[in-house]
Order: structure tokens, then C-alpha cells, then sequence
């Protein structure tokens, strides 16, 4: 096979990565350090990625991190356009009947990540917005999510996951909590941030047994009424096993990430 060069694309996508693999925001000088190069080298291709939207820099300090383009270009791709597809309608029928906000939750490079929000009609419910990001061992959707992969794909998403907290908890600790997630199969916890809601979350498995994305419902509990959470984990259930059916067996398999 002939080998092309490209010098430029590769020192552009060398950064990209150098910003992926760190998890942390960095400054030119940290990136031209991890590349072995001189800071002048990739001066100008930082200010090109930054201008196209691919590398932002924070507003004090100056320093460099990823942007969500590369997720919105990961979402374009049949995979991810035919989970979405299929996802929706039944997510807002689901979030319908048990009138309570629902959402489609992947996992991208250490954080879970909102593609889809139903409200579910109510007068009143608790609902995150399109792209709402947290670090995966500090969501419950996240721990869904860990739980439900292959060994080297968990080993990977709690490296990247941790590195972006900055209380991490004890790893050990953590594989522990995704093993008993994962013998429970879904999680039925008060919200780790807001009182009076409850997380309910259940994966969506696809070949076997893999997380692809998960249904996370935020149940908001009335004094007048506290929501039946067996019951909206059961029809969540059938939900997350009616969009697994959905996607399409006969197209490749689904990446590690969308």
C-alpha cells in the first residue's frame, strides 16, 4: 500500500488527540510539550482548529479544549442518526404515560451526554437540556452505562471519566458499584443534586449486552403523590427493549462511542 504524507493534517489531528487523551483543559505550550514540538510549530494550527470550531479556549486563562464539534459530526453518522430515529417516538410515549420528563443518555470521551429530552407532558416535571454533559462516575446514567461494556471499553471510560473530576472517587470502589449496577441491571436512586427527584435508569443493550445509550427518567415526587417507581422502571424496561429491537441487526455493529 502506498503511504501518503500529510504534515499538517497529521499535527492537526495530533492535537486533537493530545487534547482528547489529557481530559483537561491545556495551554500551548503543555500541548507542544506532549507532541514534541516547539510551541511556534503548532501556533498557527491551533488558531486554525480554534476558527473552525474544533478546539476552544477558555474565557480566563486562555487555555485549550475540546469543543463539541467532533461530538456533532459523531451524531451525524447513520448509527447515531438511526438510535436517535427510532429512540424518540418511543421515548415520548413512554415519558407520556408516565408523566415524567425522559431522556436518551450516551457516553462521549468521559461524559454522558443528553441526545434526547421528552417532557412527557405534565403540568410540572424536571427536565435537562439537549447536551447536558457530566462526567460518567458522577451521573447514574453514567454508572448505566459503565456497567453495561466489555472489559477493556469500562476500563476506558472510567480512565477518561475520572480524569475529568475533581474529587474522583476511590476507582476500586467504583468498579465494585458498576459490578452490583450491572447484577441489578437499573438504578432507582434519589437525584445526586436536586431534592425531590428521582433518577430511574435502564440501559439500552445491543449484541451482547452492550450499552449503546440509556433511558434515564428525573421523577419528581409531589407531596400529594409520590410516583410508583417499579412501575415506571417496568414500562421504562419495556421501552429501552423496544428500541434495541428497533435498531437495525443488519448494519454493522455500533461503535464504542457515538
Amino acid at each position: 500500500m502506498t503511504s501518503y504524507a500529510a504534515p499538517a493534517l497529521e499535527k492537526g489531528l495530533d492535537i486533537l488527540e493530545a487534547l482528547a487523551a489529557h481530559g483537561a483543559p491545556m495551554s500551548t505550550r503543555e500541548v507542544a510539550e506532549v507532541l514534541g514540538r516547539s510551541k511556534g510549530e503548532i501556533f498557527r494550527m491551533v488558531h486554525v482548529l480554534v476558527a473552525r470550531g474544533y478546539v476552544e479556549r477558555e474565557p480566563v486563562g486562555d487555555r485549550l479544549l475540546l469543543s463539541n464539534k467532533l461530538f456533532g459530526l459523531g451524531m451525524k453518522t447513520a448509527r447515531a442518526r438511526e438510535l436517535v430515529t427510532v429512540a424518540t417516538p418511543i421515548i415520548d410515549r413512554f415519558a407520556g404515560e408516565v408523566q415524567q420528563a425522559a431522556h436518551l443518555v450516551v457516553a462521549h470521551r468521559g461524559e454522558t451526554v443528553i441526545i434526547v429530552a421528552c417532557s412527557g407532558g405534565a403540568d410540572m416535571n424536571f427536565s435537562l437540556k439537549l447536551g447536558y454533559r457530566r462526567p460518567l462516575a458522577d451521573a447514574h446514567s453514567g454508572l448505566i452505562l459503565m456497567a453495561f461494556q466489555p472489559p477493556h471499553l469500562r476500563e476506558r471510560m472510567i480512565a477518561e471519566s475520572l480524569v475529568l473530576m475533581r474529587d474522583p472517587p476511590d476507582q476500586a470502589s467504583l468498579v465494585s458499584s458498576l459490578d452490583a449496577v450491572h447484577a441489578e441491571g437499573s438504578i432507582i436512586r434519589e437525584s445526586r443534586d436536586i431534592v425531590g427527584v428521582t433518577d430511574i435508569v435502564c440501559p439500552i443493550l445491543v449484541g451482547e449486552g452492550r450499552a449503546v445509550a440509556c433511558v434515564t427518567v428525573a421523577a419528581v415526587s409531589r407531596r400529594s403523590a409520590t410516583p410508583n417507581y417499579d412501575a415506571i422502571l417496568a414500562r421504562q424496561q419495556a421501552a429501552c427493549a423496544e428500541i434495541a429491537a428497533g435498531l437495525d441487526s443488519a448494519t454493522p455493529p455500533y461503535p464504542d462511542e457515538l
